[in-house]
This record gives structure tokens, sequence and C-alpha cells, in this order.
């Protein structure tokens, strides 16, 4: 389906064409839609019946089922809804200079994480290229920041929907101006997506989902480590960082007694040897789901941890959650109105 932020620039050209209209209103149209990040009502350098033609012509790919902003007003979070029904949420996390946008690639994930919400709702679809742009330039259209960044960390497994991961971030960087470094791609360890983001041409950051330092536990926490185990996630994360030049970050959901114990950062350490610029953690107290029973590290323990691993020669980062009172933190996306 045609969408209105799914056309490139040359695909814009043929439509301005068939609708009989001066070929510069394609640049322009592209120029206010990707460069400017303009809504296309906003586009008054465009005819105002022109614009009215386009909107049926270019529809969006999403209506808003719900809109959520937390109580400091600088997360906000949109339930969207497809036109086969099919749902997906978005977060926009605005700082005071800019603002990132965590962006979904499937509706539902197949991955079944035990701990994450959008994994224990199931798997329903693959989103397409002009889904994952509009939900960026939507965003922007809510931020007064300029969106910098965007992670790839919202519903759904990036590398198993890796055709339209990497176009959108194509698209991002070309058409929207955001810098490949600043575009972040996250996987539980789907090897073979790893291998061909490697060999892709944009320097994008590598986020791997690790929380646990061996097979055993990791299986038990997320169960495509049955499929593609640690050793063999480690040595596809070590090779996009020798190729890209670029270190790779881990994340680590710190689980109250079943990952965050002190023999376990020194395990972790171990493991997180032979990286290219080195390795980093990044530590995320659990985010409560109603599907999972475990509680979220205190602080103490994830300090200690953090400090563990630096000892091992391993960078670590205790990240501040966000978004925990509209369910829009790590873990909690599973398109549903409370």
């Amino acid at each position: 389906m045609t969408t209105r932020y799914s056309m490139r620039l040359p695909e814009l050209e043929s439509l301005i064409a068939m609708l009989g209209e001066p070929a510069y209103r394609a640049r322009q149209l592209h120029e206010g839609l990707f460069r400017q990040r303009r809504p296309l009502d906003a586009l008054t350098n465009i005819p105002r019946a022109l614009r009215a033609r386009l909107a049926g012509e270019l529809p969006l790919a999403f209506a808003v089922d719900m809109t959520l902003l937390a109580d400091d007003d600088t997360t906000a979070k949109w339930l969207w809804r497809a036109a086969d029904g099919a749902q997906i949420e978005t977060v926009l996390m605005r700082y005071s200079a800019r603002a990132t946008v965590c962006v979904s690639s499937q509706a539902g994930c197949a991955m079944g994480c035990t701990f994450c919400a959008t994994g224990q709702a199931g798997f329903e679809r693959h989103l397409s290229v002009g889904e994952v742009v509009e939900q960026v330039l939507r965003a922007q259209h809510a931020s007064p920041q300029r969106v910098s960044n965007v992670v790839f960390m919202g519903m759904g497994e990036p590398l198993a929907n890796t055709d339209t991961v990497i176009d959108a971030c194509t698209r991002l960087h070309e058409d929207v101006g955001i810098s490949a470094r600043h575009l972040t791609v996250s996987t539980v360890g789907v090897v073979p997506g790893m291998e061909r983001l490697t060999d892709f041409d944009l320097p994008v950051t590598l986020a791997v989902s690790l929380h646990a330092p061996d097979d055993a536990l990791r299986e038990q926490l997320v169960p495509l480590n049955r499929r593609y185990p640690l050793a063999a996630v480690l040595d596809a994360a070590r090779a996009y960082a020798e190729r890209k030049g670029r270190r790779v970050s881990f994340e680590y959901a710190c689980i109250s007694g079943v990952n965050d114990l002190p023999h376990q950062a020194d395990a972790l350490a171990g493991r997180l040897t032979g990286f290219r610029g080195g390795a980093h953690v990044n530590l995320i107290p659990l985010n409560d789901t109603a599907g999972y029973p475990g509680r979220p590290s205190d602080a103490d323990r994830i300090a200690t941890f953090a400090e563990r691993l630096r000892a091992g020669g391993v960078q670590a980062t205790v990240r501040r959650n966000r978004g925990t009172s509209i369910d829009a933190a790590c873990g909690q996306l599973r398109a549903r109105t409370p």
C-alpha cells in the first residue's frame, strides 16, 4: 500500500506528473515532508487544492488510537492503528536540545523473551519502510526539539525484519537527514541479521540485548539463544565492531536474584573481551510487565554489578528508565489501551 512516507523523490515525481502538476512540486513536497519534517497541511508553498489531492493520494499509514504523556511531559507514547487493524507503539523522549524516537519494526514480536510485554503478546506482522519512517516524522511533528536520534527498540525484533530496517535506516539518513551514527539497531541476537548489518554501508550503532552471562540462563530469558547461543552472538558482534570501527553496546535488564549477582557480573565481563573500541554495557532495571513475575534489581545491587564490570575492563552505565508511568519503557510496549 502506498502511504505518505513510503515514497522517495522519483516516485513523488511520477505522482506529480500523473496529477498534471509542474515537476518542481515533487521537490517541494519531498523537501517539506522529509527534510523540513513538516506535516502536509503545513506546506503552504504548495497550493491548498493540491495539498487536498495529495492527502487523498498519499494517506497516512496510521490512525491514532491513543496518545499518552508521562508525568514529566518529556516522554510521550502513541498507540497507532494501521488500515488492516494492526497496532503498534512509538515512544518520543525529549531532552533540552534534542529528541529521540523509539520505533517499532513489527506489530508484536515472535522472539518470546519472557520478561518483555511485546514478546508475551505474540507476533502479528512485519512493518513496512513507510510505516517505520512515518513513526519518526509524526513524532517530530509533536516535538519542539529536533529529532536527532532514532532507536529500533520498540515493538518487534528489528533483525527479523532486516530488509525493512536497513531500507528505513537508509531513508532516515538520506531523506530525513539523521546521522547514521545516531541510528541504533537493537537485536536479541539474530546472527544472520547481524551479519547483514555488518555488510550494510551505513555505520549505524549496534545494540545487543544479552540479559545473561551464560547460555543456560539466557535460554530461559531469551528463547532464541537455543538457536543462536552466546558465543555465536558475541562473535557476530565482534565482527561488526571490527568492520565498522564502532563500539557495540550491550543491553542488560537487571532482574533481582536472577541475573544480577556479583559472580554473574564477573562472568559477563570475561565474555566481553576482544572488542574493538571495547564493550559497553547498559544496565537497565527490569520494567514490570503483567506476564513476568520477576522484580527489578535495587539500585545498590545494580551499582555493585556495574563496579564489577568496570573492574573486569568493561564500561558500564546504569540507565534511568523513562516512561514507566505510561508503559513506554523498555520491554513494556504491547499495543493495548489501559
